[in-house]
């Protein structure tokens, strides 16, 4: 088998001739221990082609690679390639993704698209609480798996300037299948996948495959948090000059939404020493549990609905469309259509705070108040002694988020045309393109207030406060059905359209290739809004009898509502212009140098409704420049590959601006949700290598960064400081041995440390992830494997919410999970 990155150099859209009839390539046409002498390429560019003749940086990942690592999320996948930064300790959706110090100052992936078959998930992917990873799955569908960083992502794909990661479908072009499934030896979890390919003749081929899993999880919660599954299929029809392909996929999938937990932290701020607080294992347990269960709150319509927090992430997609390319006298035309309808759910039990339960007592029942279980197996029993509770004596403030997607439906259409003309002693490829989209944003998010103790494996409990006097402070574990005055409870009825034409040309003569590109994208936002925030008088809480039991507590009088008479109008326009330029010198067969400029953007999207950026009474910008923002990026690049070895170095620098909002805390260590107005600048290295010899062969990647912020609106203070979580190195190896019966080894994955916030004290430490595989092949058509996640049980911290040391000692943070251990036993016909 290859290592991950054998095929892996550099390529783009202008810096080589493509071949005719090469306007995609094929990924499953070569055999998989056969190195090809032409490496093609096709995710973000104008024609596939080979690497070593184009001025960009990719990777590839081949699928029989990414089942080494033992992934049991896209992330686990995606932190295989570098230069990408990947923070996916939340589960299986909502990860952070970013490229090359990009900043990455809110959750999914703002400056890099995902995509399926060239086409994206979701139009932007970092959509609050349902971004793009969210809706797509790795199974054995997935042939390899395309990363392109920079160049030509900016002018090859919308809101991409940053890069785009493409995940290929399997298309029968090989025959036969295999069903495999997976049980988690020290965790809950049963899955099983399937997948066929056939020719139906030599011009007619067909590719179906899926999956299906439920169980617990790595993670102790007491319920079966995971439960679904998808399928996908294709049918391909080729010609003589081309193909036509119709795809289809369903997926129907929960997975839970891991939230920070508290866990105590002693040292200093440059030099913490993290460890579990009692009652809670931070890198196995979680504050999800059965008894933590039913959220009562009130939908769009402002009318009562009983949800359960066991839906998790719950993520529907129905979708289907059509690839076909085909050449005409010289011309190569492409045509790509994809309907998704998606809907779905995000239910997050998140701390607002933690703190002795004697102290939460107090705040919220006053002096002589007492504490009642709410919920679970000790339900109406009293805490005789909260300072002892659990053993670590702390009770949580968290916030229910109850997100509803009522659709996400997504439209996309993206053809284009190109042609190869003799020029002298060279040759020009031109390319023009149209790209159409239409995204819905149509979502309602109701944030609730309850209290619970602190306390894993499945067993936290919601809490109730009486006042001295015996009045119920809160009802059946809830503090409010709201959160401060309503606010956060919102609707969003929003429409996203862009039209976007682009082209590119390049000149490839002798060894070298000259090229540009240019796209301009035109952006109409079009909807409502409904919240309190947006003022002018609207009112966002009520006295509301949630449990129709004919009173008011006062909980109840505490209940967040819609203004749905008066909403806010969202209705504007935007433009940009994006750039790419590159010169690609093949210095001789093995070799080669490259130096490329771009300009992209990205439409601000949701994360500038509700805020001051947009009038609420004529939904225009109110300053037309924020509803984009730009990323310029320049990099220089070296490319050799030769006899199973294969070197990739590029040097690169960035400046970004970002509008967007994260979850930080105030100067008294208070959590908070800021609008943030920032630049950012990186320079840095990226450097991607393999080796094989004989049955040894091993990938690395590794990319040192150096990323400062370089303006602030609202805190200038910052202005010089890092970006929290951004580490000066990331690298991930995977060495391996490769028999015909056996393949053994292992990938590390690694961090220097970093800020866990902006302010830059607080800092996380440094880690190494070493996850172990081991595959056994008996017999023919058979394979056995064991992965071991994190062999060492390593504490490896994904964040940490406060800035800096609390007097408390207790801080909230999210960790990367303990040793996990599955077996997969895989038949192949």
């Amino acid at each position: 088998m290859l290592p991950a990155f054998a095929h892996a150099a550099p390529s783009g859209p202008e810096a080589a001739v493509a071949k005719p009839g090469a306007l995609v390539a094929p990924v499953e046409e070569a055999p998989a221990k056969k190195v090809a002498a032409e490496e093609v390429f096709s995710t973000g560019v104008a024609k596939g082609r080979d690497r070593l003749d184009s001025a960009t940086s990719t990777s590839a990942l081949k699928a029989d690679e990414i089942e080494k690592y033992g992934a049991r999320s896209l992330g686990e996948v995606l932190r295989n390639i570098p230069g990408i930064r990947a923070e996916y300790a939340g589960g299986e959706g909502n990860a952070s993704y970013s490229i090359r110090g990009l900043p990455l100052a809110s959750t999914g992936s703002k400056f890099m698209q995902l995509q399926e078959d060239g086409m994206p998930v979701l139009e932007f992917g970092d959509m609050q609480l349902f971004t793009s990873d969210m809706f797509m799955r790795f199974d054995l569908n997935v042939a390899q798996v395309e990363a392109i960083r920079g160049g030509s992502a900016s002018t090859f794909a919308s809101n991409s300037p940053g890069g785009v990661i493409n995940l290929l479908s399997r298309t029968g072009d090989v025959e036969g299948g295999a069903v495999q499934t997976t049980l988690g030896l020290n965790y809950g979890e049963h899955r099983i996948d399937a997948d066929y390919g056939h020719k139906l003749s030599d011009t007619l081929r067909f590719h179906v495959g899926g999956f299906y899993r439920q169980g617990e999880g790595p993670r102790d919660v007491g319920y079966d948090a995971y439960k679904g599954g998808q399928i996908k299929f294709n049918v391909t029809k080729t010609f003589p000059n081309g193909l036509i392909r119709v795809y289809g996929k369903y997926l129907d999938d929960r997975t839970p939404s891991y939230q920070p937990i508290p866990l105590k932290v002693s040292g200093t701020n440059a030099s913490p020493v993290f460890t579990d607080v009692p009652g809670i294992d931070i890198k196995t347990g979680s504050l999800l549990s059965p008894h933590v269960d039913t959220v009562l709150t009130l939908d769009g319509s402002n009318a009562i609905k009983r949800d359960s927090a066991r839906d998790g992430q719950h993520a529907v997609v129905k979708s289907a469309g059509f690839d076909a390319q085909f050449d005409f006298g010289g011309w190569s035309f492409s045509e790509k259509f994809r309907f998704s309808d998606i809907t779905g759910r995000n239910m997050q039990n998140v701390p607002l705070g933690i703190a002795p339960a004697t102290a939460l007592r107090g705040a919220i029942g006053g002096a002589g108040a007492t504490l009642i279980y709410a919920t679970g197996p000790l339900t109406g029993q009293a805490i005789s002694s909260p300072s002892t509770l659990n053993g670590n004596g702390l009770l949580a403030s968290s916030l229910f988020f109850d997100s509803v997607a009522n659709s996400l439906q997504n439209v996309s259409n993206d053809m284009r045309v190109s042609r190869v003309w003799k020029i002298g002693k060279g040759d020009l490829t031109t390319t023009a393109g149209f790209y159409k989209s239409s995204q819905n944003y149509d979502i309602d998010v109701s944030i609730l207030n309850i209290l619970s103790d602190v306390r894993g494996g499945g067993d936290a409990a919601l809490i109730d406060v009486t006042t001295g006097s015996g009045v119920k402070a809160t009802q059946d574990g809830y503090i409010s059905f709201g959160y401060l005055g309503g606010r956060l409870h919102r609707q969003y009825q929003v429409n996203y359209a862009i039209d976007a034409p682009y082209g590119s040309i390049n000149y490839h003569i002798g060894k070298l290739a000259v090229g540009g590109s240019l796209r301009y994208d035109s952006g109409h936002v079009n909807g409502t809004v409904s919240g309190s925030e947006l003022g002018g008088g609207r009112v966002g809480v009520a006295a509301v009898d949630i449990n129709g039991d004919g009173k008011i507590s006062i909980a109840e009088s505490k209940t967040a509502v819609l203004p749905l008479g008066n909403p806010g109008k969202v209705d504007y326009n935007y433009h940009y212009l994006s750039y790419s330029g590159g010169v690609n010198f093949r210095i001789a067969e093995p070799l080669a140098v490259f130096v490329r400029h771009s300009r992209g953007a990205r439409a601000a999207a949701d994360r500038i409704l509700f805020t001051p950026a947009i009038s609420a009474a004529s939904g225009l910008l109110v300053d037309p420049t924020s509803g984009f923002d730009t990323v310029k990026q320049s990099e220089l690049g070296l490319k050799f590959r030769q006899s199973g070895v294969t070197l990739n170095i590029t040097g690169f620098s960035a400046t970004t601006s970002d509008r967007n909002a994260q979850i930080n805390t105030r100067s008294d260590g208070s959590t908070q949700i800021e609008d943030i107005v920032r630049g950012y600048s990186a320079k840095g290295v990226e450097i991607e290598a393999g080796v094989r010899r004989g049955v040894f062969s091993v990938t690395a990647g590794g990319t040192y960064t150096s990323a400062k912020i370089a303006s602030d609106a609202s805190h200038p203070e910052l202005i010089g400081n890092k970006p929290r979580h951004q580490a000066r190195f990331l690298f991930e190896a995977t060495p391996q041995i490769d028999t015909e019966h056996v393949t053994v080894g292992a990938n590390f994955i690694g961090t220097t440390s970093s800020f866990a916030q902006d302010v830059n004290q607080l800092k996380l430490p440094a880690y190494t992830l070493v996850n172990a595989f081991l595959q056994v092949r008996p017999i023919a058509h058979v394979q056995l494997m064991v992965n071991v996640n994190n062999l060492f049980d390593k504490l490896a911290l994904a964040e940490i919410t406060q800035g800096t040391i609390p007097a408390s000692g207790i801080v909230l943070g999210r960790a990367y999970t303990g040793r996990t251990v599955s077996a997969t036993a895989r038949y192949s016909f």
